[in-house]
């Protein structure tokens, strides 16, 4: 990259600026919580049963969670691998890009709408003289749940790595006459296998840290997170020392399992081939093509029925008045101020990032500037250590001495968005702007264009779509989430999600999947915009 002395000083101290206002936004809440007598609450931890249990429990459904939504994926991603031409592939693959930008709360209506009491299932099941043979709320609806939303991620990225795999691998097998069995055993396990630890910390982490789903099928008391447990003991108990003490815990348990996944072997190289499209000849026997289209049928009937059930729940409300109701558009306005506000920074705080690291980068750096860099690349991920229920948390510690912390709720909703935002907006938009750099900087440097002339002639029209890309995403993201308001929701601050939720909490089913509805949309709506502007061979796994 050819810079300027100028450039290079001002892409460095905006890397600076936005690294300090992460760092001092987190500490800030670490270090009150920690003031707060979170060390003598967390000492107290060991001989708290109740804690105990809710550390165990969030352990156990994570894992478990982790368990079926890797397992379950595999024999799908083989199933969409080896049949290519199965009638409607791609919108299953399209399909299984909708639960990752779906709102959480949504897609928990769907299910309840499917596995609930008065759910489709146990309402045939009832008929058939069976009562209530199924239970969503527990441990097994938060499992079923975290399958709902995982599986697909799983499945995707497992299917990515098959395909990516050299087509010498399949015509040697068919010259060899190679079973099912050895087909799996010798070239698609080794593939998979490379994929799974990667895939299996990430969903633990999504496990581990869930809130919405197990507040919402938690069922009580012997199904709680830590996160929930967090939640209730500021919301209900307004108890603080135990709130500091869990939001500790939570902090340990995401930092060791980030540090088990810094030391997950690399995915494994897949092979070197001539570029030839792969064929498969494996799937094309009968008993392969009976027994992949049964699993795919399967798992379509899975993903979609939740997504149908929250269609035809939403159309029997009453729309219009439901639309007609001044807090619908309080909530809108709320939701839509701070999701525009949070994808903007969230897109500020990454240029900031990206353009100091790829100068670091393209330069010969020193000790000190490749920690520089190091340190910028996992500030963008800090949310994943301390997430955002501990965040608020630490906030709300932080503000009460200063009077009703609900004052600040809307800014620091705001920010907490805007660090959930961050990994994915990271991920969209730098491998676009090192491409982008490397196409345009020395020509742009030749011809003398720098500063606002760049910028609107060369660097907006060349990143026009991956910006809106990674806005759409970072604002369905933001619009669908409840956990970072659930701490502050009131009357005077209502977001859509928490609409949906304190009507599900006052048995107005009705109007909550009205209200589902009209959010899922939104939400969808925002995310097919963000697909569609992504060039081709970049799919919805680059962020969920």
């Amino acid at each position: 990259m050819l810079q300027t002395a100028a450039e290079r000083r001002n892409a460095l101290a905006g890397g600076a600026i936005a690294l300090a206002a992460i760092l001092l936004f987190i500490g800030i809440a670490a270090v009150s919580l920690a003031a707060s007598g979170g060390g003598a609450a967390f000492a107290g931890i060991i001989s708290d049963p109740y804690i105990l249990r809710v550390l165990r429990f969030t352990l156990l459904q994570a894992v478990l969670s982790t368990l079926l939504s890797v397992f379950l994926a595999i024999p799908v991603a083989r199933s969409l691998a080896r049949q290519p031409q199965f009638p409607g592939r791609i919108w299953i693959i399209r399909l299984m890009a909708v639960p990752m930008g779906l709102p959480v709360l949504i897609g928990a209506l769907g299910l309840i709408g499917i596995w609930g009491r008065q759910g489709l299932l146990n309402s045939a099941l009832t008929k058939l003289g069976l009562a209530e043979p199924v239970s969503i709320y527990g441990l097994t609806g938060i499992l079923l749940a975290h399958v709902f939303f995982n599986l697909p991620l799983a499945c995707r990225l497992m299917l990515a790595g098959l395909e990516r795999l050299p087509s010498e691998y399949w015509l040697m097998a068919s010259n060899l006459g190679m079973r099912q069995r050895a087909i799996f055993r010798f070239i698609e396990w080794p593939a998979i296998r490379g994929l799974i630890p990667g895939i299996a910390g990430l969903i633990f982490m999504l496990c581990a840290t869930s809130f919405t789903l197990v507040l919402t099928l938690g069922g009580g008391p012997a199904a709680t997170t830590v996160e929930v447990a967090i939640y209730q003991s500021l919301r209900f108990d307004f108890d603080p020392d135990r709130a500091v003490a869990l939001s500790l815990l939570q902090i340990a348990l995401t930092g060791l399992v980030l540090a088990a996944m810094s030391h997950l072997p690399a995915s494994p190289d897949e092979g070197l081939t001539a570029g030839h499209r792969a064929l498969r000849f494996d799937g094309r026997k009968l008993t392969a093509r009976l027994s992949d289209s049964l699993l795919l049928i399967v798992v379509t009937t899975f993903l979609l029925s939740p997504l149908l059930s929250v269609v035809v729940a939403g159309l029997k409300a009453d729309l219009q008045k439901l639309l007609g109701e001044p807090v619908f558009w309080q909530a809108a306005a709320m939701s839509f101020g701070i999701s525009i506000s949070a994808a903007t920074l969230a897109l500020l705080v990454s240029a900031a990032l990206i353009r100091a690291r790829q100068t670091i980068a393209t330069s010969k750096p020193s000790g000190r500037s490749r920690a520089f860099f190091a340190t910028m690349g996992g500030a963008s991920s800090m949310v994943l250590l301390a997430p955002p229920v501990v965040l608020a948390t630490g906030w709300f510690m932080a503000l009460r001495p200063f009077g009703d912390a609900a004052i600040f709720a809307p800014a620091l909703v705001v920010l907490i968005n805007m660090l959930m935002a961050l990994p994915f907006v990271m991920r969209v938009l730098e491998p676009a702007y090192l491409v982008h750099q490397r196409r345009t900087a020395r020509l742009s440097a030749s011809l003398g264009i720098a500063g606002i002339a760049r910028l609107r002639l060369i660097d907006w029209p060349g990143l026009r779509k991956p910006f809106l890309t990674a806005l759409s995403f970072a604002m369905a993201l933001s619009l669908g989430d409840l956990g970072a308001v659930a701490l502050f929701g009131s009357d005077g601050f209502i977001t859509l999600p928490w609409l949906v939720y304190s009507r599900m909490g006052s048995y107005r089913t009705n109007d909550a999947d009205g209200f589902a509805l009209i959010l899922g949309v939104i939400c969808l709506l925002l995310t097919i915009a963000g697909t569609s502007g992504q060039v081709r061979g970049h799919g919805a796994d680059d962020g969920r």
